[in-house]
């Protein structure tokens, strides 16, 4: 995907494309490279430096294609990952605080579909974690691998804390108990810009149920709306679980360890065609 972007350079040791002004950042999407516990002098394998005020041109460019179209994925990671600098510190800091999310941060573990044990966690038990969360792929068609490696965040740490954001929102689904139809994924976002206050979620939960109905909106302010906001405040912060280490746990257990009530209401999912 291509994001034309007024300035010079964005990076002349990787990606030197310049074209009277207008620089071309080609496929925010390509290969996926894995975070290592190895640094980088403060990058990160991927990386892609870039300045305040080409910073400031990405979230302009990211977040007025973000508008238009809600599902253009690879704008809303551009989005987060250029505005959220001070909410990802803080993020870090609660990870830091925590024994389990220390081990999170030190041993930087990923949810992909290389990492997991598919056929075992099929084999849980209904009412696991593990076994609802694999349900949850199945019955949405969602891929943990469809989540976009940070590029722009000029941290190592704090790219992994974005990433591990990024991979952990389906498991907040299976939390939750949301769908992924719109009105599932406004209740999310309310719960995330309530947890994390990165304003890219924000932005989601103010702009999200402009896109409902009436009778969808009226759902979301009465009842999931209130419910989200508050579950989100409570609840431990989402980042410092060991989730891979959770699989056998059952999924009331580790609701309840984390101060998540179940929904007052769950919307209907979207049928599979």
């Amino acid at each position: 995907m291509w994001l034309l972007i007024p300035f010079r350079w964005i990076n002349r040791r990787r990606h030197c494309f310049t074209v009277s002004k207008v620089v071309c950042v080609q496929q925010l999407h390509s290969s996926s490279t894995e975070f290592t516990n190895i640094h980088y002098d403060g990058l990160y394998p991927g990386h892609i430096p870039t300045t305040a005020v080409q910073k400031a041109l990405l979230s302009i460019g990211s977040g007025v294609a973000a508008l238009q179209n809600p599902y253009r994925h690879d704008m809303v990671a551009v989005l987060g990952e250029t505005t959220g600098h001070l909410a990802l510190i803080k993020l870090r800091d609660r990870m830091r605080n925590d024994p389990e999310g220390y081990a999170v941060l030190t041993e930087r573990p990923r949810i992909r579909l290389s990492t997991l044990d598919l056929t075992k966690m099929a084999s849980l038990p209904d009412g696991s974690f593990g076994r609802e969360y694999l349900r949850f792929l199945e019955d949405n068609d969602v891929t943990p691998d469809s989540r976009a490696d940070v590029k722009f965040v000029d941290n190592e740490e704090l790219a992994y804390v974005m990433q591990r954001y990024r991979e952990v929102h389906d498991l907040l689904h299976t939390l939750l108990g949301m769908p992924t139809n719109m009105l599932g994924e406004v209740a999310v976002k309310w719960f995330e810009a309530a947890q994390t206050g990165l304003p890219m979620c924000a932005l989601g939960a103010v702009l999200g149920p402009l896109r409902l109905n009436a009778s969808r909106l009226q759902s979301l302010f009465t009842s999931l709306g209130p419910w989200a906001l508050q579950s989100g405040r409570r609840a431990r912060c989402v980042l410092s679980i060991f989730y891979e280490r959770r699989w056998e746990q059952s999924l009331e257990d580790l609701q309840r360890e984390l101060n998540i009530e179940p929904p007052p209401i769950i919307p209907k999912a979207k049928k599979k065609t």
